[in-house]
């Protein structure tokens, strides 16, 4: 089965957010049929860095993507994300 791979550019509310603890939130929300390829950094302004979030999902789950963002937002440390990428893998 072919999975869905997610690339999301998530920004924390403040520069003082600590990256590995975000990190550690969006792979501890996630639905249990998705999961986490891989994180990225990347620079923005100011100190600010977005974490670039690499997640697969199974092609075959209709509304997947929908579950992993609307756990994303239960995060309260995220100010705001966006989809950068769908891809099948």
């Amino acid at each position: 089965m072919a999975r869905v791979l997610v690339s999301l550019k998530i920004f924390p509310s403040d520069v003082n957010v600590g990256l590995d603890a975000l990190k550690k939130k969006i792979e501890d929300c996630l639905p249990e049929f998705a999961s986490v390829y891989k994180f990225e950094e990347e620079p923005i302004a100011f100190g600010l860095v977005a974490i670039i979030a690499h997640l697969l999902v199974p092609e075959d789950k209709a509304g997947g993507i929908d579950e992993v963002e609307e756990a994303l937002k239960k995060i309260d440390v995220i100010s705001n994300f966006q989809t950068l990428t769908i891809r099948r893998v």
